[in-house]
C-alpha cells in the first residue's frame, strides 16, 4: 500500500506540475506573439510611412537598410491585381496607412515561416504561431512595396538546461511525495501491528488516540473490539473453571459410590466412563485456557525447554528421543509453551507408540519435528483433526481414545506465539508434525 500511495501521489504532483509548466509556457508564448504582432504592425506602418516621404537620392539607402531584420520592406516588380484574401494582420495594417495605399497579401507563404525554431523550453511550440506573411504595398506614388514579417530570431541561449533546472523541483516533489506517503500510511501500520499483536497478547495496552479523526475513531473501534474480546476470554474461562469446579463434587461422588458396586464388571465400565467424564471436563477446561493470554511473556532458552519436557516425558516411561539444537530463544509463555510440547508429544506417544524429537536452526526461527511410528493419518484428514473434539475413525483412535483436543490446544497456543504447526505422513511411515517458532531478539 504504501508503494502504490507514494505512485499515486508522485505521478499526480509530476503531472500536476507538468500540465501547470505546459499551460505558463504557452500563455507565455501567446503573449509574446501578441506583442510581436502588435510591434510588427507598428514597424510596417512606420517603414512604408518614411518610404513614401524619402527624397529619392536616399531611397536606394533606406531600402537596403529596411530590407534587413525580421520586418523587410522592399521593392517589387509585381502588379497589383485581386491577390488573396486579406489577413487580420493586412487588414489592419490597410486601415492603419488609409485610403491612399492599397495592401493586397502575396499567396505564397514564406519558407521561413514553416521552419522549425530551436527554441530552450521542452513544453514550447516548434514553429512559430505569431503574424508570418508577405503582402505587397502599393504607394501614392505608384510604386509597388513588398512587406515580408518573418518570425522573431530565437533569444541567444542563456546556457540554462531546463531539464536539470527541473531536477531539483522533481526530487522535491519526490520528498513530498514521500512524505505525504508515510503520514498517511503510518496510522494504518500501527493499525495493523496491533491487531497482530493481539493475537500475542490479548491484555496489550489500548492504542493511543492521536491523529486524524478517522484515525482515532478507527483506534477506538479496536480498543472496544479489545476490551470486548477479553472480556468474552474471561467470562468463558472463568464459566468453564467455575463448570469444572463444580462438576469436580459430584463427579467424585460417584466415584465413591461406584467403588461399592458389586458388580466389577458393571463397576469397571461405569468407572470407564467416569475416568473419561473427568477427562473431557479437565481438557476442555484446558481448551479454554489455552486461548487466554494473562500469562506473562518472557524470554525462553528453547534446548533448555525441549530438554525438560523431554525429559520428563523420558522419566514418565514413555519412549522420547531428542537431537539436535537450536540455539536460540523465544518470546513466550511458559506454562503455554510447554502445555503445547507435551500435547504433541503425548499424541505422538498415545497413537505413535514413540516419539522422535529433532530441532533444527533456520534463519529468524527453529523447525521442531516430532514424528511417530504409528499408522499415520489419512491426507483428507490431516486439516481437519485440529478440529475440537474431532476423531479419526480408524484404530488410531478406537485404540487410544480420547477427547480430540490436543492438537486444537497445541495450535492455538502455537497461533498465540506467531508459530506454525502442520501435520504430514513421512514417507518411510508414521505422522510427523512440524512446529516452526521465531526467534526472539534483544531488540524487539
Amino acid at each position: 500500500m504504501t508503494g502504490r500511495v507514494f505512485a499515486v501521489l508522485l505521478l499526480g504532483i509530476v503531472a500536476s506540475a507538468s500540465l501547470t509548466q505546459y499551460l505558463a509556457v504557452m500563455e507565455r508564448q501567446r503573449t509574446v506573439e501578441r506583442y510581436r504582432d502588435a510591434y510588427a504592425l507598428d514597424r510596417a506602418e512606420e517603414l512604408i510611412a518614411i518610404a513614401a516621404v524619402i527624397k529619392p537620392e536616399a531611397r536606394d539607402m533606406y531600402q537596403r537598410i529596411a530590407a534587413k531584420g525580421a520586418i523587410k520592406l522592399e521593392t517589387t516588380n509585381d502588379v497589383i491585381m485581386g491577390g488573396s484574401a486579406q489577413t487580420d494582420f493586412s487588414r489592419q495594417l490597410a486601415a492603419r496607412l488609409g485610403g491612399q495605399y492599397k495592401v493586397v497579401p502575396v499567396g505564397d507563404r514564406p519558407a521561413a515561416c514553416d521552419e522549425p525554431r530551436q527554441i530552450n523550453s521542452i513544453f514550447g511550440p516548434a514553429q512559430w504561431r505569431g503574424t508570418c506573411e508577405a503582402m505587397n504595398v502599393l504607394m501614392h506614388d505608384g510604386t509597388v512595396m513588398r512587406l515580408t514579417v518573418l518570425p522573431p530570431k530565437p533569444p541567444p541561449p542563456t546556457g540554462q538546461n531546463e531539464i536539470a533546472t527541473f531536477v531539483p523541483f522533481f526530487f522535491s516533489i519526490i520528498a513530498l511525495a514521500f512524505l505525504v506517503t508515510r503520514m498517511t500510511v503510518r496510522p494504518l501500520k500501527q493499525l495493523a501491528k496491533a491487531a497482530r499483536d493481539l493475537g500475542d497478547d490479548i491484555n496489550r495496552p489500548p492504542l493511543a488516540l492521536r491523529g486524524a479523526a478517522e484515525i482515532r475513531q478507527a483506534a477506538a473501534a479496536f480498543n472496544a473490539m479489545q476490551a470486548r474480546i477479553r472480556q468474552h476470554i474471561f467470562q468463558r474461562t472463568q464459566m468453564l473453571a467455575a463448570i469444572t469446579h463444580d462438576l469436580q463434587t459430584p463427579l467424585t461422588r460417584m466415584r465413591l459410590r461406584l467403588e461399592k458396586v458389586p458388580d466389577a464388571d458393571l463397576q469397571h465400565k461405569l468407572l470407564g466412563d467416569l475416568s473419561a467424564t473427568q477427562q473431557m471436563v479437565k481438557e476442555g477446561l484446558d481448551l479454554a485456557r489455552s486461548m487466554d493470554s494473562t500469562e506473562t511473556m518472557q524470554a525462553l532458552d528453547l534446548d533448555s525447554l525441549l530438554d525438560s519436557v523431554c525429559s520428563d516425558a523420558a522419566d514418565a516411561g514413555q519412549e522420547v528421543t531428542l537431537k539436535g539444537r537450536a540455539s536460540m530463544a523465544l518470546m513466550g509463555r511458559p506454562l503455554a509453551i510447554r502445555r503445547c510440547l507435551v500435547n504433541l508429544l503425548d499424541n505422538a506417544v498415545k497413537y505413535g507408540h514413540n516419539a522422535g524429537v529433532t530441532v533444527e536452526r533456520m534463519v529468524g526461527a527453529a523447525r521442531i519435528r516430532i514424528r511417530d511410528s504409528g499408522p499415520g493419518i489419512a491426507p483428507d484428514q490431516l486439516a481437519q483433526v485440529f478440529e475440537p473434539f474431532y476423531r479419526i475413525e480408524s484404530s488410531r483412535s478406537r485404540e487410544s481414545g480420547g477427547t480430540g483436543l490436543g492438537l486444537t490446544i497445541a495450535r492455538n497456543i502455537a497461533e498465540q506465539h506467531g508459530a506454525s504447526l502442520a501435520l504430514a505422513n513421512h514417507p518411510d511411515g508414521g505422522l510427523e508434525v512440524t512446529l516452526v517458532v521465531p526467534e526472539y531478539y534483544a531488540g524487539n
